[in-house]
């Protein structure tokens, strides 16, 4: 998973033409820190999407500009688009986020 540091790279990966998975966390948020014990299978399950993070606390203004409420909050975008959001009460479980990812994604 990259980690993007910058609302520049940030805009750059959203305008990809196949759809890209960024996880929205904050290193103080302890269900981002359970997240990241189970996305390891996530990811396998779907390495052929392009991954990404960004802390919110870094980039200031981004929980706001795409609603994330809550983290942590796994989003698709695709060509600039928001495609759709898994907002934080959702991504507690390794199977509510796969399952979520197969809605989206096929």
């Amino acid at each position: 998973m990259e980690y993007i540091q910058t609302m520049e790279k940030f805009n750059e990966v959203i305008q990809s033409e196949d759809p890209v998975i960024i996880k929205f966390f904050a290193d103080w948020c302890p269900d981002c820190k359970r997240m990241d014990m189970f996305i390891d299978g996530v990811l396998e399950e779907f390495q052929h999407y392009k991954w990404y993070e960004v802390n919110t606390d870094e980039l200031e203004g981004i929980a706001g500009k795409y609603e994330v409420m809550g983290i942590p909050s796994i989003l698709i975008f695709q060509r600039g688009e928001k495609l759709a959001h898994q907002h934080s009460a959702f991504t507690k479980s390794p199977e509510s986020v796969t399952e979520f990812l197969h809605q989206q994604l096929g």
